[in-house]
């Protein structure tokens, strides 16, 4: 999602208009899992990725759409059942939930993407909590945005669901995970949360690294591996790995 945000306060600062589509939650077997995006361009380009196949051609056509027409923001819901399993190849038969979110004014969300690529980069973790449905006819897309100082911006729309989302949102901000929410008042919102990834740096790319390296990645590790030999300390060896150094660990620390 890293790239997502970087793109999307590129884009901002140019005052270009966006469309933000992401998996909200899902159920049984689905090909991307809560907090996968794509972002949308307004010259139809994305960056990011929902999980391929028809499902994600079908949102990235209704994003474009939602820009030229500069509709609101809109939640979808897709039963990946045998139809689709076999227009695509596809093994999965859950379901997936989707948030597509459109902002038109670039002022109203840059300062958000530019605190949260802060947040990506070794400052303070942030959150934001997206309303999906409302009790209270509020649109969806209406937003709360929770800073590690516990200072907001924006609302879901009531001080209830705003102060159970700032507790959610502290818990989450902890690991950067993001999670969807069913309030007793019937309302439906989903909180995601950012943090610098934790890093694993291994030094030396024997067997043992070979076997601790894959095992990184869906942990949410940023790789680093270090080895003097090249023939160790290579992206042929290490095709996961955010950066391979080929220097003894002291030189390369």
């Amino acid at each position: 999602m890293r790239e997502v945000f970087h793109e999307a306060s590129n884009l901002l600062e140019k005052n270009r208009s966006i469309v933000l589509a992401t998996v909200v939650r899902t159920k049984g077997s689905t090909p991307q899992k809560p907090g996968a995006k794509l972002l949308v361009r307004d010259d139809g380009s994305g960056v990011g990725t929902l999980g391929g196949g028809c499902v994600e051609g079908d949102i990235w056509f209704a994003a474009k759409e939602l820009m030229k027409n500069k509709g609101t923001a809109q939640h979808r819901e897709y039963h990946l059942n045998e139809e689709l399993a076999a227009e695509d190849g596809l093994v999965c038969g859950g379901t997936m939930y989707f948030l597509i979110d459109p902002v038109y004014e670039p002022s109203s969300y840059l300062s958000t993407s530019l605190e949260i690529n802060r947040a990506y980069g070794g400052g303070p973790a942030v959150a934001s909590a997206t309303l999906i449905r409302s009790v209270n006819n509020l649109p969806t897309g209406a937003k709360l945005f929770i800073r590690q100082d516990q200072t907001t911006s924006g609302s879901l729309g009531s001080a209830d669901l705003d102060t159970k989302a700032i507790q959610i949102a502290n818990d989450l901000m902890i690991h950067g995970q993001n999670q969807y929410v069913v309030d007793d008042s019937g309302s439906e919102y989903f909180v995601e949360a950012y943090t610098t990834p934790p890093q694993l740096i291994i030094c030396g790319g024997g067997h043992v690294s070979k076997a601790i390296a894959p095992l990184a990645k869906p942990l949410g590790f940023r790789l680093f591996i270090t080895d003097d030999r090249i023939e160790f300390a290579n992206k042929e060896r290490f095709p996961e790995a955010d950066m391979v150094v080929p220097l003894k660990p002291a030189e390369a620390l």
